[in-house]
């Protein structure tokens, strides 16, 4: 079966977003690297971009995984503020899904607040302070 997993870019920030949600989801780093360390003749790297991230990996339960990483300043910014679709998590209750709303969402704006929904699922929506867009749902029926 299929897997997704999400990957989000950032301008310079990505281990201090990767860190907070760390703090929210638990888990541990997979993988952090940093432009340094990829630098060479055939890919130079600023002093300046050597300590942003070139790719992490947060491990989120048993199977999924949340990747970023800076986007270095010769490909111009990213639009933080724009709609660059929504990270879906899916809750095993309502509790995990009050933790997870609270936790990312704080510092952010709430879209939705997190509630019983019309279509009988528990569910909210919100911008992290980061400006990543995030739905949280529990679902009693699966």
């Amino acid at each position: 079966m299929a897997q997704i997993n999400p990957h989000i870019n950032f301008n310079g920030n990505a281990e201090e977003a990767f860190t907070f949600y760390q703090l929210v989801f638990g888990g541990e780093f997979t993988k952090l690297i940093r432009f340094k360390e990829l630098a060479g003749e055939d890919f130079p790297v600023s002093e300046k971009e050597e300590n942003k991230i070139m790719h992490i990996s947060l491990a989120i339960g048993k199977n999924s995984l949340l990747m970023g990483n800076d986007v270095p300043e010769i490909m111009g910014k990213t639009n933080e503020q724009e709609n660059r679709s929504k990270i879906v998590i899916h809750t095993a209750s309502k509790e995990e899904a009050d933790h997870l709303f609270h936790g990312l969402s704080a510092g952010g704006q709430i879209e939705g607040p997190i509630g019983d929904g019309p279509w009988g699922t528990y569910f909210g929506c919100f911008r992290d302070k980061y400006g990543i867009e995030w739905i949280v749902e529990f679902d009693p029926a699966v």
